[in-house]
């Protein structure tokens, strides 16, 4: 016991430790020397996120330390979740409230979608090469009712028309990317206002910006941020909490420190990213139901369900894939989203058959190996029970009481009813009852 705690407390300190140097990482700054010819640029190719929105923040304060000349986003988002785009929005409104404008660049091929148009629009100014898009704009709800979506949408209605208004931008435009779900070409965006300008490449759009000969810092997801990303797909979400519940059922047959520790670990590590707006709550329901049906095999012991339970958190986890924003790989009907489930249930079926044939009957076994395996027996009293005296069972003398409390002479049968500790509780046998 005392080595399982041990290596149980060295486990935390561990983790602690891993957590407290992600966190000087993404606390670091750029070594680059303090100058105003620094510009920041953002490389955000990733959706919008817990972990992008945090990489955006690490942007503003290296561009805040170094005094830098501008933030440039190179964005290619498919959009993401709107908590993290009003994160996002307001770290931009932080830099500009510093003197530090932030200027967006769509490279070839890419795109300002979804939550990135919210972006995008919140910048000084918008520079989109051909063959690119904005849009489309419009939040969804998962899970909500209609009067939530469309208070929702009513607030980015007026969110988006008040960042293009704040630059000089068609509101009316902005509005449709909205309201109507459109999205619109760079040429479009260019010939209804809603951008700058299109170029042909990044350092001309620098040029236009009066940002030449500067020193550029590169900001990416680090491995921090790339982890907070991770843990806010809610398909990971769903599978941190089934396999968390699933840990600490088998803990509880096979007792340690270290499984519970990691099941806790990974059902707090789901719930963190499922509070991020676009979780299904009838995803996250299913997954509640199945880690109930799961504990319910403490009671039942035969490991079906343990198996219930699993594809019910598969069925939840699916949902829950359904529920991801706007996002080009999110389709829920996708191999990986039906290998990620059949894994899940997977994993559960063979839990519990692991339950039913092995796991189970051991627990049995070893309750049985002690005092407890005398109950049934039938002994002979070696001392009056009066009501507390001595009885012989399998050959063992042990002490023993009368569960009537009536007088049990020495020589008389008698049969275990109750085992407390070392005390044999006793009755007087009947002829139906075997011999000792």
């Amino acid at each position: 016991m005392k080595i399982k705690l041990l290596l149980w407390l060295l486990g935390v300190t561990l983790v602690l430790a891993a957590i407290g140097a992600a966190q000087l990482w993404h606390a670091e700054a750029a070594s680059a020397p303090t100058s105003n010819a620094t510009v920041v640029v953002v490389n955000f190719d990733v959706p919008v996120d817990l972990g992008s929105s945090t990489m955006m923040q690490r942007a503003v304060t290296t561009a805040e330390l170094l005094k830098a000349k501008a933030i440039v986003i190179v964005m290619n988002t498919p959009g993401g979740y709107l908590s993290d785009m009003l994160k996002i929005v307001s770290y931009i409104e932080q830099a500009q409230a510093a003197g530090i404008p932030v200027y967006t660049y769509v490279p070839p091929d890419g795109m300002a979608a979804s939550a990135g148009s919210y972006i995008a629009m919140a910048t000084n100014s918008i520079i989109m090469d051909n063959g690119t898009f904005i849009g489309p704009s419009t939040p969804i709800v998962v899970g909500g009712t209609p009067l939530e979506q469309n208070h929702t949408e009513d607030a980015m209605i007026a969110f988006m028309e008040s960042l293009a208004s704040k630059w000089g931008r068609n509101a009316t435009a902005a509005k449709i990317m909205v309201v109507d779900d459109r999205a619109f070409t760079a040429e479009e965006a260019l010939r209804y206002h809603l951008i700058n300008n299109v170029s042909n490449s990044l350092s001309q759009a620098m040029s236009e910006w009066g940002l030449t000969n500067v020193t550029q810092v590169q900001i990416s997801e680090n491995a921090y941020e790339q982890f907070l990303s991770v843990l806010s797909n809610s398909t990971v979400d769903g599978i941190l909490i089934t396999l968390g519940f699933m840990a600490i059922l088998i803990d509880l047959f096979h007792p340690t420190f270290i499984v519970s520790a990691v099941g806790v670990t990974a059902i707090v590590m789901g719930l963190v990213g499922a509070e991020i707006i676009g979780a299904s709550a009838i995803g996250l329901t299913l997954l509640l139901l199945g880690a109930i049906i799961m504990f319910l095999e403490l009671k039942m012991g035969h490991g079906f369900a343990m198996i219930a339970g699993a594809i019910t958190s598969a069925v939840g986890i699916y949902l829950l894939a359904m529920g991801i924003p706007y996002v080009a790989t999110s389709v829920p009907t996708a191999s990986k989203y039906v290998l990620t489930d059949s894994v899940v249930a997977i994993v559960g079926v063979v839990l519990g058959l692991y339950i039913r044939w092995i796991a189970s009957p051991m627990k049995r076994k070893r309750v049985m190996a002690g005092p407890e395996s005398l109950i049934g027996d039938v002994g002979v009293v070696v001392s009056d029970l009066a009501p507390v005296g001595e009885v012989r069972v399998q050959g063992i003398v042990w002490r023993a009481v009368s569960a009537s409390g009536e007088t049990i002479k020495v020589g008389e049968k008698v049969k275990v009813v109750k085992v407390e500790g070392v005390t044999l509780f006793v009755e007087r046998a009947t002829g139906e009852d075997k011999g000792s």
